[in-house]
């Protein structure tokens, strides 16, 4: 455990050396987003169902959709966005320096990172947990049974602290074989290397599905920690701090008024107060964020609403086939919520 608090205070340290040059990146995102004719926008490694690029290498996925919002936001287009491939060390830093504009990339919102790295989170578009994924051969029912066990972990991420923090407060040892990435975390644990990986439990259902025997392993039903994972911004920028934010809550106020990609163009005509304002009818609502009065249209008509996304990503409709659960809105008995535009 000591060594793990260890490795992070060095990533954290090693990060906030670069808050100097971040004042720098942050002052004025629009305009350099604009005068260079795209959101860069740093992704994944290659994560289905999240950001991964599909067999035409094309960028798909819940965070590549909130990019996609963003540039639609800014630009009318949504395929205004430069991609920017980052491991789980690398991220930060790659925000910090401005080399992205934004970070859409699985990425938990955490005290530390939030209060010490000169970051912002702008909301949260997929609330998670870390799980366990194991060979369905070793009989384990439950994550209390992996004691003594090999875990394949990625550096660099929260799940390194959350599983020792579980280990130890279950009085069980266990042994951390940790990789850089993702695919080389998951080719760890096919080549047997380790008993276990550990990741997000979304995550988990990604990797899953790459195996070469998906149906060999399976996810324990144990999930130890809070993941709540969100787009991230540079602090100092408060007028793209709410571009992005509010292109997030755009997609789930949509979801929630029952506007969709198919019939936003019948919705301009709602003589509904809240549609009109959020599909800028009624008042320029993007005017404050220096953006067009259609921002909202232009997202919910390229993008979807927040529903649809997660469908085809991440749901029902895509292979990771993940219900809803708390990633529902309130009003269907989950936590996702946003406030209005008024």
């Amino acid at each position: 455990m000591r060594n793990n608090k260890n490795k992070w205070l060095l990533l954290t340290s090693a990060a906030a050396l670069t808050l100097g040059a971040a004042s720098a990146a942050a002052a004025d995102t629009l305009e350099n987003t604009r005068d260079r004719g795209a959101v860069q926008c740093g992704v994944s490694d290659g994560l289905p169902g999240f950001s991964a690029p599909d067999d035409q290498g094309e960028w798909q996925g819940l965070d590549v959709d909130v990019c996609r919002a963003v540039a639609a936001a800014v630009f009318g287009d949504a395929e205004a966005v430069r991609y920017i491939s980052l491991n789980a060390v690398e991220r930060f830093t790659a925000l910090q320096s401005g080399e992205v504009d934004v970070l859409s990339r699985n990425t938990t919102w955490t005290t530390t990172r939030d209060t010490t790295l000169g970051l912002n989170f702008t909301g949260v578009n997929f609330y998670d947990g870390i799980g366990f994924m194991i060979n369905r051969d070793l009989g384990v029912s439950s994550s209390t049974e992996l004691d003594g066990a090999a875990v394949c972990v990625q550096s660099g991420t929260t799940t390194e602290l959350n599983v020792a923090d579980y280990f130890r407060a279950n009085g069980m040892d266990f042994d951390p074989i940790v990789f850089d990435t993702s695919e080389q975390t998951v080719g760890g644990y096919e080549a047997g290397r380790c008993d276990v990986l550990t990741s997000d439990t979304s995550q988990l259902a990604a990797l899953r599905i790459q195996l070469s025997d998906p149906d060999g392993s399976v996810i324990l039903p144990e999930v130890i920690s809070k993941e709540p994972l969100g787009p991230v911004v540079r602090q100092g920028d408060d007028q793209w701090f709410n571009i992005v934010k509010w292109s997030l809550f755009a997609m789930l106020n949509a979801e929630e008024m029952g506007i969709t990609s198919d019939n936003v163009d019948e919705m301009l005509a709602s003589e509904d107060p809240d549609i009109a304002r959020l599909l800028g009818q009624d008042g320029n609502y993007g005017q404050g964020m220096g953006i067009e009065a259609d921002w909202a249209y232009n997202i919910i008509k390229q993008v979807g609403n927040y529903g649809e996304s997660y469908e085809r990503n991440v749901g029902m409709d895509s292979p990771l086939q993940i219900e809803r659960g708390i990633n529902a809105l309130w009003t269907q008995g989950g936590i996702q919520y946003a406030p209005p535009i008024r």
